[in-house]
């Protein structure tokens, strides 16, 4: 059947870029059709959630492959990319947060001399910054 065919393409165009515009447009179907045979076929929903899957999984690895090359030629963003996200030493360490149990926000607000025109909209996200930087001099 055609309908068949077409889908067995459409899917196997999802195994290697897992993009559904990308893949209807090199198997000659619209998107629309895709999602409304998804929506209405639990099998082909189900199919196409493992084709999408398994070409997220290719990319990754190509993409995890070419970097290695990139390493490979000393190629100095690919080896900090590579350290900053694979290697503990190297990590970004998130900031720790200690928050004091007699907290009182009413005498922050006093210490810092703060107005009601600090905590209007146009001035929220300064004023948040300005109280997290005192906090944390605290």
């Amino acid at each position: 059947m055609k309908k068949d065919r077409i889908r067995d393409k459409f899917l196997g165009e999802l195994k290697q870029i897992p993009i559904v515009r990308v893949a209807c447009k090199r198997s000659g179907i619209s998107h629309n059709s895709v999602y409304r045979w998804r929506n209405e076929d639990p099998y082909f929903a189900s199919l196409m959630s493992d084709a999408l899957q398994e070409g997220e999984d290719f990319i990754n690895d190509l993409s995890e492959s070419q970097l290695i090359n990139l390493i490979k030629e000393k190629k100095f963003p690919a080896i900090r990319f590579w350290l900053a996200h694979r290697h503990s030493k190297f990590k970004k360490k998130e900031a720790e947060v200690v928050v004091k149990e007699n907290f009182d926000s009413k005498v922050v607000i006093k210490e810092m001399g703060l107005v009601g025109e600090d905590f209007k909209d146009d001035n929220l996200e300064a004023t948040t910054i300005k109280i997290t930087k005192h906090l944390l001099r605290r």
